[in-house]
C-alpha cells in the first residue's frame, strides 16, 4: 500500500517536471561497446564530457534513453544519449521532449557532420536534417526542424575507404575537438543559439 509521504513526494516531483523550464542536449550516436568512441558517436563523447562537467551520470532511463538532470536555479537542463540505433534517433527524441513538456527550440542535438572538416564545430537553429540518420529520423517526428543542431566536423573518408567504415572507425586526436564542442553546448544552454554561434562557427575553430 503507498503511503501518503510517497503520493506526496511523487505529485511534488511531478509539479518540478512540469514548471521547471527544461532544456535538453541530445548527443547522437549507437549504442554498445563496438561503436565506443567511433566517428559517428562524437554526440555521446560530447554527452559524457558535459556528464563529467556537471558530475553527474547518465544512470536513468527514459524514452529509450540514457538520461541525467541537472537543476540550475528556474532552470533543468536534461542530457540524454539514445539507446536506439542512429537512424532510430527520434524514437527517443521526440516523446522525452513532449515527456519534459518542453520546446522543441529548447533541444540541442549533437552529431557528426563528414562534409565539416575535421574539428570544425558548426551550431545552427532549426534547419533541415542533410544526409545525416540521425538528423532524418528526428525530423520526420519534428517536422518544421525546430531544434537547434551541433554538427562536429569528422570530414569525409580517404580514397581507400567507404563511408561506413569511415564513420564506424575509431576517431584518433579528437579530444579536444570534444572538449571545445562540449564547451560549445554549455554556451548554448548558458546563454543561447546567438551567442554560442558567434563563438564557435568560425574558421578559426578548425
Amino acid at each position: 500500500m503507498t503511503g501518503i509521504g510517497d503520493l506526496l513526494r511523487r505529485l511534488f516531483r511531478r509539479e518540478d517536471r512540469m514548471e521547471k523550464e527544461t532544456w535538453i542536449i541530445f548527443g547522437l550516436g549507437n549504442p554498445g561497446a563496438k561503436y565506443a568512441h567511433t566517428r559517428h558517436n562524437v554526440g555521446f563523447d560530447t554527452v559524457d564530457r558535459l556528464a563529467a562537467y556537471y558530475q553527474v551520470s547518465l544512470s536513468k532511463e527514459k524514452c529509450e534513453g540514457k538520461i541525467a538532470e541537472i537543476n540550475a536555479g528556474d532552470r533543468r537542463l536534461v542530457l540524454c544519449e539514445p539507446l536506439t540505433l542512429m537512424n532510430r534517433s527520434g524514437d527517443c527524441v521526440a516523446p522525452l521532449i513532449q515527456w519534459y513538456k518542453t520546446n522543441p527550440d529548447h533541444t540541442l542535438v549533437v552529431c557528426d557532420d563528414i562534409d565539416l572538416p575535421p574539428g570544425r564545430l558548426r551550431l545552427r537553429s532549426k534547419g533541415g536534417p542533410g544526409t545525416h540518420n540521425g538528423l532524418r529520423s528526428i525530423s520526420r517526428l519534428i517536422p518544421d526542424g525546430s531544434y537547434d543542431r551541433l554538427r562536429v566536423g569528422i570530414g569525409n573518408p580517404p580514397p581507400e575507404m567507404d563511408l561506413v567504415g569511415w564513420v564506424l572507425s575509431r576517431a584518433e586526436g579528437m579530444d579536444p575537438v570534444l572538449d571545445r564542442a562540449a564547451e560549445a553546448a554549455r554556451d548554448w544552454f548558458e546563454n543561447g543559439i546567438d551567442h554560442a554561434m558567434s563563438r564557435f562557427n568560425g574558421k578559426g575553430n578548425a
